[in-house]
């Protein structure tokens, strides 16, 4: 983590040393490539707050993923917050490393400064795939939201989104904070959106649910040496399809392709959501990329509208006894640098095999849309539009503008004049809608890939919509190094 001069771009020598902090440091593993900083820290009057990424599903022996909150001006370490040690906030020392594999932040974390709370959304202990030898310190922080004292790091509460995961629904985006107004006046509330395709909607001031997310009862049945929770919460808002996916719902852009998915989503295991990881293969839905991803949703507190753009894309999960082509420990210096295709998972019994349930022309099986963009209305947690989003353009052999609503990494921003902008969707696209229907009012070609989420300033009485077009590698999309800027008139 670098400390620079805003103005000059030159280090800041009274920070950390000499304007840096190695972030590896207090983690007994620190391989080069098993950590990574995915996100901006949080910024506070006083305190600097750290997550950061840890590879997945490579082995139980990874870094820590230990949140710290550092001094602003010194780069002094103030507090740290282990969600794998029985005392989280224990700091580092010559007979002290933090722990291996505990849960992390690769996503955003936001904070609330009148409440004196950032809160953290994390990811699961490592490896993903298999919990069967997770330590009940790693399993109470695993794939939730906590909420901790800014000045401290102490913890104040947490909310479970997923018990013990096998299927990498983590929380992966940044939660919104929302003034709910009604006649019995203002609750402060924290939208928490989720992989597993819900909103969870609680009081941001002790984590008390303002939707209701009631346990129900989950498919059973986990692999040898792993276990189950016999329940899972399932939020009142959610964009999960009701019930179950049934062959008539495979698709195909042929009458042969699409038979090819049938056959392919009889074999696999599938009893809805939660279905465990298996050796036959299990079908995931929603799957690994999750219906909420890195972007968040957008929130108008003036219209008290929020805007989602949820995708359904369901993956293959299956795991890989060891064996001859699976060995038990690692015989390369380094991890494959993808998320996609065979995970050793040193250290548990199976390597996992992850993929998209694709087609044999790669066309994702489940019948459109892939991707849509909605609204809620805050008052009532009500959906009051949803259309599809994005073209095949760009994944076609030829460039079809078929508006099918395809995946995005990426989320709306909406500006106080009720337009929405976004850029994430896998054709090269930015599009604005109207808040009140959801009607597209403009578009514009991006030079490359905008798998980002735009932003908008003002400055000399004029407003920006500016957009960063990188492309992505998981999404196979146009990659690029542009930065784009348009005016509003």
């Amino acid at each position: 983590m670098f400390s620079l001069d805003a103005q000059s771009g030159t280090p800041c020598a009274s920070f950390g040393n000499q304007g840096q902090i190695d972030l590896k440091e207090g983690s007994e593993v620190q391989t080069l490539g098993f950590y990574e900083g995915t996100s901006p820290p949080v910024v506070t009057d006083k305190v600097l707050i750290v997550g950061g990424a840890v590879i997945d599903n490579y082995s139980d022996r990874v870094p820590s993923g230990v949140i710290r909150g550092f001094d602003i001006y010194s780069g002094r370490l103030i507090w740290a917050f282990d969600a794998g040690n029985p005392d989280p906030n224990e700091m580092p020392s010559a007979s002290h490393h933090f722990t291996a594999g505990s849960p992390n932040s690769w996503s955003i974390s936001a904070v609330d400064e009148n409440l004196g709370l950032v809160y953290v959304p994390l990811g699961s202990s490592s490896p993903d795939i298999w919990g069967g030898g997770r330590s009940s310190d790693k399993e109470r922080y695993d794939s939730a939201l906590i909420a901790l004292d800014i000045a401290s790091g102490k913890l104040r509460w947490s909310f479970q989104n997923v018990h013990h995961d096998l299927w990498d629904m983590d929380m992966p985006s940044q939660p919104s904070l929302v003034d709910l107004r009604s006649n019995g006046g203002t609750t402060p509330a924290i939208y928490i959106p989720a992989k597993t395709g819900d909103i969870f909607v609680l009081d941001r001031r002790d984590g008390h649910q303002l939707v209701p997310a009631p346990e129900k009862p989950v498919p059973q049945g986990a692999a040898p040496g792993d276990r189950l929770s016999p329940t899972q919460p399932f939020s009142e808002l959610s964009f999960r399809p009701p019930g179950m996916l049934t062959d008539a719902q495979m698709w195909g852009s042929t009458m042969f392709d699409q038979l090819a998915c049938r056959i392919k989503f009889k074999r696999l295991r599938y009893e809805g959501p939660f279905t465990p990881p298996s050796e036959q293969g299990t079908l995931v839905f929603p799957g690994d990329f999750g219906m909420f991803e890195w972007g968040g949703i957008a929130v108008d507190p003036q219209r008290q509208i929020a805007i989602a753009n949820p995708q359904s894309i369901p993956f293959i999960s299956r795991l890989v006894p060891r064996g001859k082509d699976n060995p038990a420990a690692p015989n390369a210096a380094h991890p494959p640098g993808t998320e996609l295709g065979v995970q050793p998972m040193y250290g548990a019994p199976y390597g996992v095999d992850l993929g998209i349930f694709l087609s044999p022309l790669g066309i994702p099986c489940l019948a459109p849309p892939w991707g849509n963009i909605a609204a809620i209305a805050l008052k009532t947690h009500k959906v009051v539009w949803q259309h599809r989003i994005g073209t095949i353009r760009d994944q076609a052999p030829v460039p079809l503008p078929f508006k099918l609503g395809v995946p995005m990494l990426g989320g709306p921003i909406v500006t106080a004049g009720g337009v929405i902008f976004i850029t994430g969707t896998m054709d090269d696209y930015i599009r604005a809608f109207d808040v009140g229907d959801g009607k597209q009012l403009w578009q514009d070609r991006l030079p490359a890939g905008g798998q980002s989420t735009p932003m908008t300033y003002e400055t000399g009485g004029k407003q920006y919509v500016v957009t960063v077009d990188g492309g992505h590698g998981s999404f196979g999309t146009r990659l690029g190094d542009y930065v784009r800027a348009y005016a509003l008139p």
